[in-house]
Order: structure tokens, then C-alpha cells, then sequence
């Protein structure tokens, strides 16, 4: 979103493109969904599996654009000792942890307002990161997360047929 570009209206996701939140750490991108139809609502690609490093600059993201974040729901074998809570720009944000193995992160602004993230494993190779992302967030999209991320994989692994055609 460029610095002159108006906040979306209170509960919309803002429109968002590939976004380094910062060096090294993770990449954001959240759709345009005034409607929120689609199973989810962005997608995530952390660059490792500890949450020290990765959450404060989700939260801060998703805080700039959608508001105070006061929940951030993760699946806790897929991170390294998830905290129970993190502070965050003075703020605080707890963290819930479950065993749902759902590649997604679930984050609540205020108290029941939930958006779903599809969380990319940090070691997705980027044509394939880039395609789960565009999935994620492509309008009527009912794919679940896990199907998003196999269905990516998978074809950017199918062979490639004369002149590099597939």
C-alpha cells in the first residue's frame, strides 16, 4: 500500500502485494475481500520457525492494516516453543497454540473478529511460495490451506514438456 493511498474502511482487509515486513524475516500478502468470502484471508511466508523472530512483524503489519491484533492462533508442532503471549509495540497479543497441523494462523481483532492466514513453510522455494500466495488470496477461493500448498508444490515440480512447456 503506498503512503498516499487512504486506510481501507473499518473491517476490510487493505489491498496488499508481496511485502518484505522486514530484512530477513517474512512476507505478507492480504486480499481484497470487502466480502471475505473466500476460506481465507491472506497468506504469510515467515522465514523461520521461531516465534520470537517471526510474530512481531506479522502483528505490526497486520495491526498497521486491519487494527489492534489481540489474538494470533498457530499450529505449536509446526514452531519452535510458541510464547503464550508477545508484546508487540506496547501491546499485548496472545498467542494460542493448537495441534491442528492446518497450515494456517488464525488472528483476531478485537474480540471475535477472525481472519485466516495461510502460513507457508519457510523453506517453500519462492515460485511455489509465490503461487500458494496468489491462491490464498484469489477472490472465491474455497481450497483449504493444506490443499493450497500441495496442489502449489506439486505443480511447480511436474516436468516440463518441450520448450519448457508444461
Amino acid at each position: 500500500m503506498a503512503v498516499s493511498d487512504p486506510p481501507p474502511p473499518a473491517g476490510l482487509l487493505a489491498d496488499g502485494a508481496y511485502e518484505s515486513l522486514r530484512p530477513g524475516t517474512a512476507l505478507l500478502r492480504l486480499a481484497t475481500t470487502h466480502d471475505r468470502e473466500g476460506v481465507l484471508d491472506g497468506a504469510w511466508w515467515p522465514r523461520s520457525r521461531d516465534p520470537a523472530t517471526e510474530l512481531p512483524g506479522l502483528i505490526a503489519a497486520l495491526s498497521e492494516r486491519l487494527g489492534p491484533v489481540t489474538r494470533v492462533g498457530l499450529d505449536r508442532d509446526a514452531w519452535d516453543e510458541l510464547p503464550t503471549r508477545i508484546t508487540v509495540e506496547g501491546r499485548l497479543v496472545h498467542v494460542d497454540a493448537s495441534v491442528v497441523r492446518d497450515d494456517t494462523a488464525l488472528v483476531t481483532r478485537g474480540d471475535r473478529d477472525h481472519f485466516s492466514l495461510l502460513v507457508i513453510p519457510p523453506d517453500t522455494p519462492l515460485p511455489a511460495a509465490r503461487a500458494a500466495m496468489a491462491d490464498a488470496v484469489r477472490a472465491g477461493n474455497l481450497r483449504q490451506a493444506g490443499q493450497i500448498l500441495v496442489v502449489t508444490a506439486r505443480d511447480q515440480t511436474r516436468p516440463t514438456g518441450p520448450r519448457g512447456q508444461r
